[in-house]
C-alpha cells in the first residue's frame, strides 16, 4: 500500500487543479435543477444533455450511485458514444480512463481492449456474452443504450471475470414516450449505412411498450478486400403487470459479412525499418473471395422485475444465444519477412466455430434500517451453461509466398477447401450464488461486503469433467464528505474459467487475481461534474499465452502478472460545454519473468470538448478530441538475440462538425484528423498491428 499511497501523492496536483477548476465553476452551471444537502446526503444532479451518468448498476447490481460505489466505474451514455461518433463498442472506449482501445489495432473481427493492463470480460445486460474466440457477432454500439466499464475484479456479483474487470453493454428498451428516428450515413472507405429506431406505447395506458431497432450497411474498411457488412433487428417489448411487475422481453438477429482487417504484420517493416520501407497501411497477406468472418448471431432476453413490498423486489433475467461464426484467412507465420526482404510466407487458418449458451441471474434486493445504519442487500444466484463446437485447420506454409510491395494474388488454388484436421467440442456449466451488503451510517460512512461461491465444471469430448470450486471476496470502505468529495478504500477478487487444454492435452486452470484500490470520487456541489481519481494494485494468475507446438498454435498456462497504476477522470459540464477528461499512468505491468506486458501503453492521457452554443449560434455542434497513447515495450530477435523494443507514442485528433434544426441533426465525424499512422502495439511473438487511419463519416438523422 505504501507504493500507491506514492503514486497518490505524486499526482496530487493534477487532481486539485481539476478539482478547482469545478469549484470555481460550480456555481455558473445551470443544468441542474437542484444540489443540495439534506440529512447529510448529497442529491445529486442530472446532465441536461445526457453525456454523463451518475448511476450505475454495474458497480452493485442495484442502481446506487456511482460516487457512493467503492470500486471504479466508467459509463458512457448514449449521447457521449453518438457525439463521439463510435462506429464499434471498441470505437467508444477510446477516452475512458484506464482502458486501451487498441491493443491489435483496427480489428473487424471483434471489440479488443485492455483495462489495467489485462483483457475484460465482455457482458450484456448483466450477464457473460462471449465464451471463448471468433464464434460469434461483434456489437453494434447502435442497438446499445449504455456502456458501463466495471474496473478491476467484479466475480463477487458477476462470476466470472479477469483482473481488468468487466464491459458491460446494456440494450436499448422500450420507452412509453414515442419517438423514433431514422439515420443515413456515409464515410469514405465506400462506407453506406441506413439504420431506423423507433420506441413508444403500444396501448392507450402505456402498460404495453415496444422499441424497433435496425441497421443496414455496405462497407470496405482500411485493408483491401476485407469489408464490414451488417444486418441488425432488434425489437423489444416491455409488459407492466400490475403496480409493481414489469416484463421486458429483448431480441436480436445479427449478421455480419467481413474478414480480417488485422494482418499480423512482422517487426521489420513497421516498426523498425526495412530495405524496402514500410508495409503499407491497407496491404492485404490473404487472399481475396477466400479471406472472410462471417458471423449470424440470434439471442432472446427476458428481464423480469417485481416489487414486492417497497422495500423488497426480485429481478430476474435469463438469456438464450445461439452465434456461429465461418473463418477463413491466411497470416504470416512465422511473422517475419524471408530473405529477400520483400516476401511473407502464408499460412492458412480455416474455422467453423459455434456456441450455444444459457444464461440466467435471479436476484433479491433489500432497502431497510437496522437502528441508525441503512442497509442496501443483494442476494442472488446465476447460472450458465455453455456448449462450444469448432472444426479448424491450421495449414503451416501452404498459403505460399506473397510479395507486400507489389502483391499478386491468386496463384494458389482455393478453388477446393482442405478438409478440416482438427475437431473439439467442449462444455461450461457454472452455478453462483452470492450476497452483497451496502451499509450506511449516518449518511456519510459506507461499508460495501461481498462473497460468492462458485460450482463449476468444463469438459470436452476428449476429456473428463473438470469439477471447480472458487469463492471470491469484496470489501470496500468509503466516507461521504458534505462537500461532495468521497474517498475510499477496497479490495475484490476474481476467477474466470478457461476452455481448452494446454499443449499437453491437460483442462486450463481458471485466470485468478486480487486488486487493492484507493480513490476518491467527487460531484461538485451545484454542479453537473464528476470527477473520480484510483490507485491500483493487482495481482492475475494462470495465465495463458500461445505457443506453437509441431506447427500448430497451442496453449501454455504461466505464471502471475503485477500491475501497479493510477487512474484520473473527469466529466464536467457547463450551460454549453462539456469536457471529457482522462489520465492514465501504470508504474508497473509485468509478467511471470519481469518483463513487460505486451499492448500495454504505460501512460495515456484523453480530452473531449463539445461546444453547444446557446445565442445567435444555437443548434451549430463543435467537438474535438485529442487521445495520446504513450509507447508499449515488447521484445524482439535483432541478430538472433531477443532484445528488448518499443514502439512509438502518438496523439490523435478527432473531430465533430453537427448543426441541430427542427428534425434534423446533420453532423460530420472524423477519427484521426491528420490521418497519422500508427503502430499500436507489438507482440513479442513477432507480429505488430496498425490504428485507425483517417476515418470520416457524414449522418443525417431526422427525427419524428
Amino acid at each position: 500500500m505504501s507504493e500507491i499511497n506514492s503514486l497518490v501523492t505524486g499526482r496530487v496536483s493534477l487532481l486539485a487543479c481539476l478539482f478547482a477548476a469545478s469549484l470555481l465553476n460550480a456555481e455558473e452551471s445551470s443544468s441542474s435543477d437542484q444540489s443540495d444537502l439534506q440529512n447529510g446526503e448529497v442529491i445529486t444532479v442530472v446532465s441536461t444533455r445526457g453525456t454523463i451518468a451518475y448511476v450505475s448498476a454495474a458497480g452493485t447490481k442495484d442502481e446506487t450511485p456511482i460516487i457512493e460505489t467503492p470500486i471504479s466505474v466508467s459509463v458512457l451514455t448514449q449521447q457521449r458514444i453518438e457525439d463521439l461518433g463510435a462506429e464499434t463498442v471498441q470505437d467508444a472506449l477510446g477516452y475512458v480512463s484506464g482502458v486501451f482501445n487498441g491493443p491489435f489495432g483496427v480489428d473487424t473481427r471483434g471489440d479488443w481492449s485492455v483495462v489495467r493492463a489485462v483483457s475484460p470480460v465482455q457482458y450484456l445486460d448483466g450477464m457473460k456474452m462471449l465464451y471463448g474466440y471468433y464464434n460469434n457477432t461483434r456489437p453494434n454500439p447502435y442497438s446499445l443504450g449504455q456502456i458501463e466499464i466495471l474496473k478491476g475484479p467484479a466475480s463477487v456479483l458477476y462470476g466470472q471475470g479477469t483482473t481488468g474487470g468487466i464491459v458491460n453493454l446494456l440494450s436499448k428498451r422500450p420507452e412509453a414516450e414515442t419517438a423514433a428516428e431514422v439515420w443515413s450515413q456515409i464515410g469514405n472507405f465506400n462506407r453506406r449505412q441506413l439504420a431506423f429506431d423507433y420506441t413508444g406505447a403500444v396501448n392507450s395506458d402505456a402498460s404495453v411498450l415496444m422499441r424497433v431497432t435496425g441497421m443496414t450497411r455496405a462497407s470496405d474498411t482500411q485493408t483491401d478486400f476485407v469489408d464490414d457488412d451488417t444486418t441488425l433487428i432488434s425489437p423489444a417489448v416491455t409488459f407492466f403487470l400490475g403496480s409493481n411487475t414489469e416484463w421486458t422481453l429483448l431480441s436480436n438477429y445479427q449478421k455480419n459479412e467481413s474478414g480480417s482487417s488485422t494482418q499480423f504484420f512482422p517487426h521489420i517493416g513497421t516498426v523498425r525499418p526495412a530495405p524496402f520501407g514500410q508495409i503499407p497501411v491497407e496491404r492485404f497477406v490473404s487472399e481475396p473471395g477466400f479471406d472472410r468472418y462471417d458471423t449470424e448471431q440470434t439471442s432472446l432476453t427476458s428481464i423480469l422485475d417485481y416489487d414486492i413490498d417497497g422495500e423488497w423486489s426480485a429481478h430476474w433475467s435469463a438469456r438464450y444465444m445461439d452465434s456461429q461464426a465461418e473463418y477463413r484467412t491466411m497470416y504470416a507465420y512465422p511473422f517475419a519477412l524471408q530473405a529477400d526482404n520483400r516476401n511473407l510466407l502464408r499460412s492458412i487458418y480455416m474455422a467453423d466455430k459455434e456456441a450455444e449458451s444459457l444464461t440466467s441471474d435471479l436476484r433479491l434486493h433489500g432497502q431497510f434500517n437496522m437502528g441508525t445504519v441503512s442497509h442496501d442487500f443483494v442476494i442472488g444466484l446465476d447460472y450458465q451453461t455453455v456448449d462450444l463446437s469448432e472444426a479448424t485447420l491450421f495449414a503451416f506454409g501452404q498459403g505460399g509466398f506473397l510479395d507486400v510491395y507489389d502483391p499478386e494474388y491468386g496463384l494458389i488454388d482455393l478453388s477446393v477447401e482442405p478438409d478440416f484436421n482438427s475437431f473439439s467440442a467442449g462444455t461450461l456449466e457454472q452455478t453462483g450464488v452470492y450476497l452483497q451488503d451496502q451499509m450506511k451510517l449516518d449518511q456519510h460512512w459506507i461499508l460495501s461486503l461481498g462473497m460468492r461461491q462458485d460450482d463449476a465444471k468444463t469438459g470436452s469430448y476428449k476429456n473428463p469433467e473438470n469439477d471447480y470450486s472458487v469463492t471470491t471476496r469484496r470489501i470496500g470502505i468509503m466516507h461521504a464528505f458534505n462537500n461532495g468529495i468521497h474517498p475510499y478504500i477496497s479490495f475484490s477478487e476474481s476467477f474466470d474459467l478457461i476452455s481448452g487444454v494446454d499443449a499437453n492435452g491437460n483442462l486450463l486452470k481458471p485466470k485468478e487475481g486480487e486488486q487493492r484500490e484507493v480513490g476518491i470520487k467527487y460531484q461538485p456541489l451545484g454542479s453537473a461534474h464528476l470527477i473520480t481519481f484510483a490507485a491500483f494494485d493487482t495481482v492475475e494468475k494462470n495465465r495463458i499465452k500461445q505457443i506453437i507446438v509441431d506447427g500448430q498454435p497451442q496453449l501454455a498456462q504461466v505464471g502471475e502478472a503485477s500491475i501497479k497504476g493510477i487512474e484520473l477522470e473527469a466529466q464536467l459540464e457547463w450551460d454549453t460545454l462539456d469536457v471529457y477528461a482522462s489520465f492514465t499512468q501504470l508504474s508497473k505491468a509485468q509478467d511471470e519473468n519481469d518483463l513487460d506486458i505486451n499492448a500495454v501503453p504505460e501512460t495515456m492521457l484523453s480530452v473531449w470538448t463539445t461546444y453547444r452554443p446557446d445565442t445567435f449560434w444555437e443548434g451549430v455542434k463543435l467537438g474535438g478530441g485529442m487521445r495520446y497513447v504513450g509507447k508499449t515495450n515488447f521484445l524482439t530477435m535483432i541478430e538472433n538475440t531477443p532484445m528488448p523494443y518499443t514502439t512509438d507514442s502518438y496523439f490523435l485528433f478527432d473531430l465533430l462538425l453537427g448543426y441541430e434544426f427542427d428534425a434534423f441533426d446533420l453532423s460530420l465525424n472524423v477519427d484521426n484528423v491528420t490521418d497519422k499512422t500508427t503502430i499500436t502495439a507489438c507482440l513479442d511473438r513477432g507480429d505488430c498491428f496498425y490504428g485507425q487511419k483517417r476515418t470520416v463519416t457524414a449522418n443525417l438523422r431526422y427525427h419524428f
